[in-house]
């Protein structure tokens, strides 16, 4: 049986395509007895991820913004080697900006071992993950804490990032279109997430192919403002080529 972990990640993931989910047709597509299905929806339902109703649950505005804890199940494998190939374009004792998310979490990794950078960040777990590392400067800023992705935002991190030169912001998004460019889910984030970027004399967006060619609620930036898209392979040359036209580099992973 998948883990309570996976399995409420998976629950998530139908609620927020389907914006209702019946506690009957759950438990078949999870292989699962509907008794667990109803304890899972009980205890999403307590971290306020979903409202209850009876028979199953439907959507809560949060559900479409998953939290990180949740967020990091997904394309697990495909975000390693994303964060591979990007923390690879990182030059020796660069100024490194990286924001919140699961893929950003796993280029901090790989930059951890590199000597000599000093990284630039307002999430709180990868200044975590990196001051017990002696091998980088870590700087992060202020503001105010999201719990769903561990971000510091509002007017104390802009102030921050406002007297701050980058050489490389590494950016993970919610969404990548060509037209509208990287976006977030929450315009908090997409806000500090600008500023990261107008920092920073390049700026390399980090994305599995799930995200290509869709919209998220705040742009970020244009795409203009990109130099590289790290996707995987999984991202079909029909995808990748409203970015190629638009003059990214692209590397896949």
């Amino acid at each position: 049986m998948a883990s309570a972990h996976s399995r409420r990640t998976r629950l998530l993931e139908l609620l927020a395509d389907r914006g209702r989910i019946d506690v009957e047709e759950a438990a078949l597509a999870l292989d699962v007895s509907p008794a667990t299905i109803r304890r899972d929806l009980d205890e999403l339902a307590r971290q306020q991820l979903l409202q209850r109703t009876r028979g199953g649950a439907v959507s809560a505005e949060v559900a479409y913004d998953l939290p990180l804890r949740y967020k990091a199940a997904r394309a697990a494998a495909e975000k390693q080697r994303i964060a591979g190939a990007a923390a690879a374009l990182v030059e020796p004792g660069a100024v490194v900006g990286l924001n919140g998310g699961t893929t950003t979490t796993e280029v901090a990794r790989e930059l951890a071992a590199r000597p000599g950078l000093t990284v630039v960040t307002n999430a709180v777990n990868i200044a975590a993950e990196l001051t017990v590392r002696p091998t980088a400067k870590i700087v992060m800023t202020g503001g105010v804490a999201r719990p769903h992705s561990y971000e510091l935002i509002g007017p104390l991190a802009a102030a921050t990032l406002d007297v701050l030169s980058l050489d490389l912001a590494i950016l993970g998004v919610d969404a990548l279109d060509a037209g509208f460019g990287a976006s977030a889910a929450h315009e908090g984030e997409a806000e500090i997430n600008r500023l990261m970027a107008e920092r920073s004399a390049r700026v390399v967006v980090v994305a599995d192919a799930s995200k290509l060619g869709a919209r998220a609620f705040a742009r970020i930036c244009p795409v203009s403002r990109i130099a590289v898209l790290v996707t995987d392979s999984a991202a079909g040359e029909e995808r990748l080529a409203p970015f190629r036209e638009a003059g990214l580099e692209i590397v896949l992973a």
